[in-house]
């Protein structure tokens, strides 16, 4: 079967991207007539996801295509757009905006951000479970199949994705065995439900306030820490020249060099371990590339924040590290397809499900320990976006907030396949009763 898009040359794909996010940038800087009506109700970051989603809906652009060729070879192919801004520009845009990060700030945050994570780790561990008993007593069909096709199997690399990130999402694929041949299901349920449901979190930034009146939250020490980087940058702001936007360029791609190098060291060396280099052991996701990436790029951050190098934020760093992340926005929604919905009802409803328990239960906690919006959104992030979503969605409150995302998905990598380990063996005690 052809499903190859419209267009296929990456250059054309990115160009693409990039026109998207322009329009949305004019259209939302107008100050009157229609489209500032339209934007009082739709973030423009929104709309930098959501129009991409729309282009692959309609099959135009697309991250993955397949097609045979005149001798009937099977060829799979994709775009690498993702790979580059997850790779590349992400870390990059981590270190810009982590320039001036003030770390002792960050701590006055206190503890509801970790208690708003660890609560959505627990909304994604029990929420498995129940979305199992739901559908399986609504549609016992959904949930047929033994051995290497039993549902709960293919769930467990959902629940490793969405409590850490790829790495463990890889690990439970590989310690639970399930059918690799049906393992593009699961990777539907991962990608639509947990996109939609950064696209409604993305949707209540534009409420926040309205939301922390209702949770009567106290979100003093997040706006002390915007007012204190947004001082700073202003006492130290210059128009950019070109040596400093050189500079800025040079530490966050040397930086990144440098990640990738380290990430690279740390992986062969932990994999030579035992403990760590057996595929089925919990550890084996902490031998991730990109966990240690992520990891390095951000001490590396933090160690310039108490430098000279800080002074860089007033020519621009994080504003430089935001066009980076929206680009990352914009590939994102580009692996979205609004039409894959109806592609197996029955696995997405225990997706939805699923995750409509992991979104009461931070609201109910956020409402009971009187949390921002903030902590909530970058709480569930950490968990079911990773380190790729939680500083989009932090940096949307405001650039300095980013590194306290990426902060937070840092610990979704740690307890990722535990917690994925542990959600797998109730929902196959579901599955069985």
């Amino acid at each position: 079967m052809d499903t190859r898009p419209l267009f296929t040359n990456d250059a054309i794909v990115f160009g693409i991207l990039l026109i998207i996010l322009a329009f949305v940038f004019y259209t939302s800087s107008k100050k009157e007539g229609f489209w500032k009506k339209f934007y009082k109700y739709v973030p423009a970051l929104l709309m930098c996801y959501l129009l991409p989603a729309i282009l692959n809906s309609f099959n135009i652009i697309s991250p993955e295509w397949s097609y045979c060729t005149d001798e009937c070879d099977f060829i799979e192919e994709g775009s690498q757009v993702y790979h580059v801004a997850s790779r590349y520009l992400l870390p990059a845009a981590l270190l810009l905006m982590t320039l001036s990060i003030d770390i002792k700030a960050v701590r006055n945050l206190g503890s509801k951000a970790i208690i708003m994570f660890f609560t959505g780790t627990v909304g994604i561990i029990i929420g498995g479970p129940i979305a199992i008993l739901i559908v399986g007593w609504i549609s016992p069909s959904t949930l047929e199949g033994e051995g290497i096709n039993a549902i709960w199997k293919g769930l467990a690399t959902v629940a490793g994705s969405w409590i850490g990130g790829g790495a463990n999402q890889t690990a439970m694929l590989e310690i639970y065995e399930y059918n690799q041949a049906k393992y593009g299901g699961m990777v539907l349920i991962d990608i639509f439900v947990a996109n939609l449901w950064m696209a409604i979190l993305l949707l209540g930034i534009g409420k926040s306030a309205k939301i922390d009146r209702w949770f009567k939250a106290d979100n003093s020490a997040i706006e002390a820490l915007k007012e204190k980087v947004s001082t700073y940058a202003a006492s130290i702001k210059r128009n950019p020249t070109l040596s400093d936007i050189m500079i800025m360029l040079g530490l966050a791609f040397g930086a990144v060099a440098i990640a990738h190098w380290g990430a690279t060291g740390m992986s062969n060396w932990l994999s030579s371990f035992e403990a760590f280099g057996n595929k089925d052991s919990a550890l084996a996701s902490l031998t991730g590339k990109f966990f240690w990436m992520v990891t390095i790029v951000t001490a590396i951050g933090i160690i310039l924040s108490y430098t000279k190098a800080k002074t860089y934020e007033g020519a621009g760093a994080s504003k430089i590290g935001s066009v980076f992340i929206y680009i990352l926005v914009a590939t994102i929604g580009m692996k979205m397809d609004l039409a894959s919905i109806f592609e197996n009802p029955g696995l997405i409803a225990i997706g939805l499900i699923w995750m409509t328990i992991h979104a009461g239960l931070l609201v109910l906690v956020a409402k009971l320990i009187k949390a921002p919006y903030f902590f909530l959104a970058i709480g569930s992030q950490a968990n079911v976006g990773g380190a790729a979503s939680a500083p989009v969605v932090a940096a949307e409150f405001h650039p300095s907030l980013a590194s306290v995302g990426v902060l937070l998905a840092v610990f979704g990598y740690v307890v990722g396949t535990y917690g994925a380990i542990l959600c797998t063996i109730l929902m196959e005690m579901a599955s069985v009763g």
